[in-house]
């Protein structure tokens, strides 16, 4: 029976091991089914593919995460497997095979209700995230591959000129959105932060917008001018955006 009991002690500590690995993944930027399935794979040492794994091999968080969850799954498997022999060898054990059978499978029962439930993984999970944002320092985004950054497509920062197109107009009136560019915050001249800006926010001169798209686009915004033709040309852009998108060549 000792045995049994060591062995769903120890499946035990790996989900919640796996809960807390999968909540630290999570810190790092990867979706939640991303981040559950590598914590998995790792702790069990199985399942990877080569372009997910390079998502956390490639992040310095995410590989020691990784790294540690190796180690404990390589540690547990053992654990399991010397439990289990022990337990139905029988040594120094009276108890009955169909005694072993109902705490063995009744025990793993239960522990897959646990693990199945959405309210205790959601109170656990929260548990765990407070417990990261506290005591350690794993929220370091890979803001590269959530972005898709590449030559193409960049985060860049525009300092606005009374001269400039975009200043003195309101977001929605610009349609940055149909050039392909999105204005992710904006940095006032005032020294107040806007985040995630709404369409009715005036730029105004002096201001530095933190914008996202493909870097020929914010390229041109940046030279642009408060004229007729500046006009032109973001009605040129926002054509040329519209066909490139329906070729799927764009953004």
């Amino acid at each position: 029976m000792l045995s049994i009991l060591t062995l769903l002690t120890i499946v035990t500590l790996s989900l919640v091991v796996t809960r807390i690995a999968t909540v630290a993944l999570a810190q790092t930027g990867l979706s939640k089914e991303s981040a559950r399935f590598q914590a998995r794979s790792a702790l069990t040492g199985a399942g990877f593919t080569t372009t997910e794994s390079e998502t956390v091999v490639n992040h310095p968080v995410r590989r020691k995460v990784v790294l540690m969850l190796m180690l404990l799954g390589n540690a547990g498997i053992v654990s399991v497997i010397a439990s289990l022999i022990l337990s139905f060898a029988g040594v120094h054990d009276n108890s009955s095979l169909w005694q072993k059978l109902l705490l063995l499978f009744g025990g793993m029962g239960a522990l897959w209700l646990v693990a199945r439930s959405a309210y205790l993984d959601q109170q656990f999970s929260k548990l765990i995230g407070w417990a990261l944002k506290r005591y350690t320092n794993l929220n370091v985004k890979d803001y590269a591959s959530l972005l898709h950054i590449s030559k193409d497509y960049n985060l860049a920062e525009l300092i606005v000129h009374a001269e400039d197109w975009i200043a003195g107009r309101a977001l929605q009136e610009t349609k940055l959105r149909d050039e392909g560019v999105v204005v992710i915050g904006i940095h006032q001249k005032s020294g107040a932060y806007i985040g995630a800006p709404q369409g009715e926010t005036v730029v105004e001169a002096g201001d530095t917008l933190i914008l996202y798209g493909k870097m020929d686009r914010i390229d041109t915004l940046d030279t642009r001018q408060k004229d007729q033709q500046g006009d032109e040309e973001h009605e040129e852009i926002v054509e040329e955006a519209q066909k490139t998108d329906k070729t799927g060549t764009g953004s």
